[in-house]
């Protein structure tokens, strides 16, 4: 089924664009964490990073470069956070691949970084699994 996302690039909905290239699209958010939160996604439908080709990645992480420094060139922002979720525990509510870029300033208040204080988790035990060992 098609996600909101491919209405957008379709144009079957209206759009803030902000920026586009031959393989993205970047849209304002419609429920902002800042002003300037833009939505950065591939043209082409991918689920997740999991379904994401690595060249396919390049292009939207290159486009999320470019409309970072835009938002930093032309906002009143000294900082941004890219924040992305994949898979339905992560917290993902639209399954086409999409990166946000929010602008942040010094006294915007705002603090999305969770904090986690290591105790919980083996750390060793996780690295051996990972590595499979």
């Amino acid at each position: 089924m098609p996600s909101v996302f491919k209405d957008l690039i379709d144009r079957k909905l209206p759009a803030f664009i902000v920026y586009e290239d031959t393989y993205t699209l970047a849209f304002l958010d419609r429920h902002p964490l800042t002003a300037g939160h833009t939505i950065v996604i591939p043209k082409r439908e991918y689920k997740d990073i999991f379904d994401m080709p690595p060249k396919e990645l390049a292009h939207v992480m290159a486009s999320a470069k470019k409309v970072a420094e835009l938002l930093q060139k032309r906002l009143p922002c000294q900082g941004v956070n890219i924040l992305h979720a994949s898979g339905k525990a992560a917290q993902q509510s639209v399954f086409h691949f999409h990166i946000h870029v929010v602008p942040r300033t010094d006294k915007d208040g705002m603090d999305t970084w969770p904090k986690g204080d290591g105790k919980k988790v083996d750390l060793s035990a996780v690295q051996h699994k990972i590595l499979g060992k």
